[in-house]
């Protein structure tokens, strides 16, 4: 009897190896919706995603959602389920909504350069409210403020890393700084503001053929100089070759011949590599500088 149980217990060893904490799913998850930010115009609300069965406080991911400025919701099912599986890992995650403030602009080459870096900063401005929001009520939603982390898509990209390296931020204590940054398909109107004291952990994913936001450095939605949105910004490759230059760490994926539906794809394709990036970039401070290549299947 007792050679058998020792058997069992090397066996389930076997198959069951330890889990890791923010690197396996550890936890079941709850979901609860607050507003963060309430004037007489507008009403903004945040998905809060709490794993249920860790002790302590605990990083926070807040993800931004794309939508040109103009749409997208902080809810749909893309969302959830990539909410979802950070939480059940051991991360808070809170998915909030911003103002749209393109609705009635658009956001192309029709529309003045100016109002577009208007919604950057609008929307920079409504992310810092969200992070006061939560620091404000730290001990009701037990996250370490030293391990926030961006996540943005698209024009949520454009907005989390407008707010890291572009955005005079007021809203927020002088000494905060984020912990790291994920952009998907996003870009920024100048690389010159990264600098040695203000460059943090930043992963970014792009397609190379991607016709809204470029690659490199290009003018938005490839507009000609006459047209009034035309707009130079500078996408995940000069980005990662500025932190390059400043010996800084980065983790650039290229999706070759990749189109903008990278914007949204790594979510649910890449998983793995965020994970990856979150706990040896972020959690472990390794200052890692990777740069992988992956060629697009559609």
């Amino acid at each position: 009897m007792k050679t058998y149980f020792s058997f069992l217990l090397i066996f389930v060893f076997k198959i069951c190896p330890a889990q890791t904490t923010y690197l396996d799913k550890v936890t079941k998850t709850t979901k609860k919706t607050y507003t963060y930010k309430k004037t007489k115009e507008y009403k903004l609300k945040l998905d809060f995603y709490k794993p249920r069965k860790l002790k302590g406080e605990v990083p926070l991911v807040i993800y931004v959602h794309g939508g040109g400025f103009s749409g997208g919701k902080r809810n749909d099912k893309n969302t959830i389920n990539f909410a979802t599986n950070l939480a059940e890992r051991g991360y808070a995650v809170a998915s909030i909504s911003y103002r749209l403030t393109m609705q009635k602009l658009g956001f192309g080459c029709a529309t003045n350069f100016k109002d577009k870096i208007n919604a950057f900063n609008f929307a920079s401005e409504d992310i810092s409210y969200a992070v006061k929001f939560i620091l404000d009520n730290k001990k009701k939603f037990n996250i370490d403020s030293k391990k926030i982390i961006l996540v943005g898509t698209s024009a949520g990209a454009e907005a989390i890393l407008n707010l890291v390296y572009v955005y005079n931020n007021k809203i927020l204590a002088r000494n905060f700084k984020f912990a790291g940054v994920i952009s998907m398909a996003g870009a920024i109107v100048s690389t010159e503001n990264i600098t040695l004291k203000n460059a943090i952990p930043t992963q970014l994913f792009h397609g190379t053929k991607d016709k809204l936001v470029p690659y490199n450095i290009a003018p938005h939605h490839y507009c000609n100089k006459k047209d009034k949105g035309y707009l130079m910004l500078y996408g995940s490759k000069a980005i990662s070759e500025k932190l390059n230059s400043l010996k800084k760490p980065f983790y650039l994926y290229t999706i070759k011949d990749g189109d903008h539906s990278w914007s949204g794809r790594p979510m649910q394709e890449c998983t793995e590599e965020i994970i990856d990036f979150l706990y040896y970039d972020v959690l472990k401070n390794n200052k890692r500088q990777i740069s992988f290549i992956k060629k697009s299947e559609t």
